[in-house]
């Protein structure tokens, strides 16, 4: 659905995006992730036509950027950060205005709205006006215009930016609704977000591609080692901690014993290994052995945070926002 190939975007002297590739396939959600300067928000308007690459491909639903940038916004719906909503409008006459710009007219505007109505939860919002809705509502009709003319391709920007923790999950439920009849490119800070929401991860940093797969293999490839989550209890009620420490780092195949959490008599660690170096048979024998409870004993996994810093060098993720203006339907 989206293909590109070698891109590059130039500013005089700066290279903001420097030959990068990915695709991203029908139907999925992907997370678009870069820390501030990574040329994130470059390649973002390169996809949507609003600038030009000075070198490489980039192809939406077949179309290329720079040779049918009309074909490609045709099949585009866009959601900056701070919907693009005019609030002495009401929201079935803001929607109806935005589905007549996209090429919407007659029954098939009639049959969108009322579809855009219900899938994204604002039916009961229809004959209200928009600068009189919540946070959570303006978001719903933020993507309500985005997907009325039922683009191929959806960009979000900070969908949840704002909203309370329950009006999160709705938003998250609802993107999560609209996979697999569109594809979905989610740009966001929140990353423990993305792990929720996301298939796969775009991950760019300094103008290059950092990484591209799903979260899971990113988690494989990124460690580079097995870690496993252990807790113990002691049967007397005490543990020492350098005690239970020296003897897992006794046991063959481990390489590292890190202390993460101590309550009353139980206590949890992190056992690294090189991948296919510990057995876990091993392991619990040897605290069993000790006398000690083996209460969990599973595997750890990297955070997507945790991912993003390695990657990106430690930088934080921060996004520069694109004005709702510079993007068209």
């Amino acid at each position: 659905m989206i293909e590109v190939k070698q891109l590059t975007k130039r500013y005089a002297r700066t290279t903001a995006v420097d030959q990068i590739s990915f695709s991203v396939e029908k139907g999925q959600i992907v997370g678009f992730l870069g820390p501030n300067g990574a040329g994130k928000t470059t390649t973002m308007r390169v996809l949507t036509c609003f600038l030009p690459p000075s070198a490489g491909t980039a192809k939406v639903a077949g179309f290329d950027v720079l040779e049918q940038p009309r074909e490609v916004k045709r099949r585009i719906g866009y959601l900056p950060e701070s919907p693009p909503l005019y609030p002495e409008m009401g929201t079935v006459e803001y929607l109806r205005f935005v589905g007549k710009l996209k090429g919407l007219s007659g029954a098939e505007l009639d049959k969108r709205i009322d579809y855009v109505l219900g899938r994204c939860f604002i039916s009961d919002v229809k004959t209200k006006l928009l600068g009189k809705l919540s946070k959570g509502y303006r978001q719903r009709v933020g993507l309500a215009q985005a997907i009325i003319h039922n683009p191929d391709v959806l960009i979000l920007d900070e969908p949840t930016a704002g909203l309370d923790p329950k009006q999160i999950n709705e938003t998250r439920d609802l993107i999560r609704s609209l996979a697999g009849d569109h594809t979905i490119i989610l740009s966001t800070h929140i990353l423990p977000e993305v792990e929720q929401t996301c298939e796969q991860v775009i991950i760019i940093n300094k103008g290059r591609l950092a990484a591209t797969d799903s979260v899971r293999n990113l988690q494989a490839r990124t460690r580079g080692v097995e870690s496993l989550l252990v807790e113990i209890a002691g049967g007397d009620g005490s543990l020492e901690q350098d005690l239970v420490r020296s003897t897992l780092e006794q046991i063959p195949g481990v390489a590292q014993v890190v202390s993460k959490d101590a309550k009353d008599s139980r206590l949890i660690f992190e056992v690294q290994t090189q991948k296919g170096q510990l057995n876990r048979g091993d392991l619990a024998r040897a605290v069993v052995g000790a006398g000690w409870d083996l209460n969990e004993l599973r595997a750890a996994s990297m955070s997507l945070e945790e991912i993003f810093l390695e990657l990106t060098g430690n930088e934080t993720p921060a996004e520069v926002k694109e004005p709702a203006s510079e993007i068209t339907a």
